[in-house]
């Protein structure tokens, strides 16, 4: 099932939809992860990102051809960085380059992102899949800047800015996938394809990700993972390529959709109101 979480237009709290055959969005009823499909067609709306996660664990190094690119060893074991849940931004809204704590060096980076749907912990890679909610396209967009020069050692400064995780544009369930989640992975800046992989690239898979976060550790329901990028990101162009105001970045993976967001650059008077 395709799970969109969308504000109403005439107001109110998020609600739930789901994406009938004729990709028409429809009302769903009841809690997270009780849904029950209705035939009601969901009123006039606005796209949210499809989860509002209460922590954001991510993953660098994940693809070998994105080490290549960056000239990173082998990790021995998953590298995690994470990401303020203030930076998810939904489906279609901008990124925006930071102008009060400037970055000139904005990166994109396609991510299949991983959506927990109950609290786990010390989970076993053979049923990681079972707390999973579903899969949803991501963009780790990244301030290079702060994360290689400025950040004191830590990912953390240059991958939290305010629209820095847009996640969307809905919540694929795991019936809908291929058996081995190897999927196309790609990104575009206007137009044009940057990022061309599959996730069966990653380093550490999908199963042995859940299985690492969630030692001695809790992985609440709703948690994102963002679970590495593969080679092609503007970081890696020679010369470097950054995201400009006015660009258009997408985001496609297989049976997941596409995810696009507009690029604005900051007011800085609204900043500091």
């Amino acid at each position: 099932m395709k799970i969109i979480r969308y504000a109403p237009l005439a107001g109110g709290p998020p609600q739930w939809g789901w994406i009938n055959a004729a990709g028409r969005a429809m009302r769903l009823e009841g809690a997270w992860l009780e849904w029950k499909r209705t035939d009601e067609p969901a009123p006039p709306h606005r796209l949210l990102a499809p989860v509002a996660p209460p922590v954001i664990f991510a993953i660098g190094m994940n693809y070998r051809d994105h080490l290549a690119e960056t000239g990173a060893p082998l990790p021995q074991h998953p590298v995690v960085f994470m990401k303020s849940p203030e930076a998810v931004q939904d489906p279609g809204r901008p990124i925006v380059l930071p102008r009060a704590l400037r970055s000139d060096q904005v990166d994109y980076e396609a991510e299949l992102a991983i959506v927990i749907g109950r609290a786990c912990k010390n989970v076993r890679a053979a049923d990681a899949l079972d707390y999973v909610a579903g899969f949803c396209c991501a963009n780790d967009v990244s301030a290079r800047d702060w994360q290689r020069q400025w950040g004191g050692g830590q990912f953390c400064r240059g991958k939290t800015f305010d629209t820095f995780c847009p996640l969307g544009p809905w919540l694929v369930t795991l019936d809908e996938l291929p058996a081995s989640l190897d999927l196309s992975i790609r990104s575009r800046v206007n137009g044009a394809v940057r990022q061309n992989g599959r996730t069966a690239q990653m380093i550490f898979p999908l199963r042995d990700l859940i299985a690492f976060l969630s030692g001695s550790t809790t992985l609440p329901a709703g948690a994102v993972i963002l679970t590495g990028t593969p080679a092609g990101v503007g970081m890696g162009q020679k010369p470097p390529v950054w995201l400009q105001p006015g660009d258009e970045v997408e985001v496609e993976i297989e049976g997941l959709g596409v995810l696009h967001n507009p690029v604005l650059e900051e007011s800085i008077a609204a900043a500091a109101e």
